[in-house]
């Protein structure tokens, strides 16, 4: 059985010198005693894994609500190809894959149910009381609202982890490892493969209207299909290609831009003036065309925005009638009022609700 300072011990001899090793973390805020045969990160890998949050997930949207078929990507199933993605693109530059792992996994946890409209109402609905960004919810969930132990709130999970999950709010703040530089281009990574897959099998999008996107015809004459006419098989071959396709780029790319930049510390990482895990040129132009096609062909395709006022229905009168009976709610959460405000106790139950939950819990409080 390895111990942790053998696990610690392979790291230093198999990690690149730049990576984020598990020996040289700074700690957690309630100091505790580390586990014998995990390293920290491990550590902080099993305890998101099993959080209430993490588990919710199954049941919250993508891009189609949950109930509409067995086969689109829920929040979950994305969160698990975030994780495939960064754990081998970790692994090939010689990073921290149990990190990488780390950060995929609880990336998402903060996302309300319904997605992105989701979080755009309850950040407009919370404009008086600090937002709602469903990056700084996941912090919060993960410092504070998981109840799993009496000595402290939250998770009480690694500096470095914390470091990697605060995506967008670093003013003052070091650039953030590799590891988290890596999730962050993973999930875009995987939403635009997952999405265009989702898409096509849907209908919203077909082969006719991808003919238009550069990506599209590039990836076609990668791999021989019968399109326009694509089969079932054709679009896993065509989905599986995208992601090899984009995960050698980002992994090339990012290889050469790391020995170019002279980095050779996790430190010199954080101090370097621009990320250093990127895509070629070529490729992110390709992106940033294949984004704007999947905003205006199936993000706002007419059938999604039929569920984006549904999910604006649902939250808005939800929102209100819990701030104007608090008597509604969970003990739990008025005891969270008592300390935090109505308005935030209310917007991080709301937040944690599944969609099929916050369709049930609609319906009850709505006339029939």
């Amino acid at each position: 059985m390895l111990t942790r300072q053998q696990l610690q011990a392979r790291e230093a001899a198999t990690l690149a010198p730049y990576a984020t090793f598990s020996a040289d973390s700074r700690g957690r805020a309630y100091p505790e005693a580390e586990s014998s045969t995990r390293t920290a990160f491990q550590k902080d890998r099993d305890r998101v894994l099993h959080t209430t949050a993490f588990r919710r997930l199954e049941a919250k949207t993508q891009v189609f609500l949950n109930a509409q078929g067995d086969h689109y990507r829920t929040r979950l199933t994305h969160t698990l190809e975030v994780g495939q993605v960064a754990r081998s693109v970790a692994v090939s530059l010689g990073l921290n894959e149990t990190l990488a792992e780390t950060l995929a996994l609880a990336h998402d946890l903060g996302h309300p149910p319904f997605g992105h409209a989701g979080e755009r109402v309850l950040n407009s609905l919370m404009t008086e009381h600090g937002g709602f960004d469903h990056n700084a919810q996941a912090r919060r969930i993960v410092t504070l609202l998981e109840d799993r132990y009496a000595e402290f709130p939250g998770l009480n999970l690694t500096h470095e982890t914390l470091d990697g999950l605060n995506k967008h709010d670093r003013a003052g703040l070091e650039r953030p490892s590799l590891e988290a530089q890596l999730v962050d281009a993973a999930d875009a990574l995987a939403y635009t493969a997952h999405d265009l897959d989702d898409g096509l099998r849907s209908g919203l999008i077909t082969p006719a209207q991808l003919a238009e996107l550069p990506l599209w015809n590039e990836l076609l004459a990668r791999v021989p299909t019968s399109a326009p006419n694509l089969t079932e098989r054709d679009r896993r071959t065509l989905h599986r290609d995208l992601l090899g396709w984009l995960i050698s780029d980002l992994t090339q790319t990012s290889d050469a831009a790391i020995a170019a930049s002279g980095v050779a510390t996790a430190q010199a990482v954080r101090q370097h003036p621009v990320g250093l895990i990127t895509y070629s040129p070529p490729m992110r132009e390709l992106l940033r065309g294949t984004a704007t096609f999947l905003r205006e062909n199936l993000y706002r395709h007419w059938r999604v925005e039929m569920q984006v006022e549904q999910a604006t229905r649902v939250l808005e009168t939800m929102f209100q009638a819990f701030l104007a009976r608090p008597s509604m709610l969970p003990p739990t959460v008025r005891a969270r009022a008592e300390a935090e405000g109505l308005p935030r106790a209310v917007c991080d139950f709301v937040a944690g609700m599944t969609d099929r939950y916050a369709l049930e819990t609609y319906g009850l409080i709505t006339p029939p």
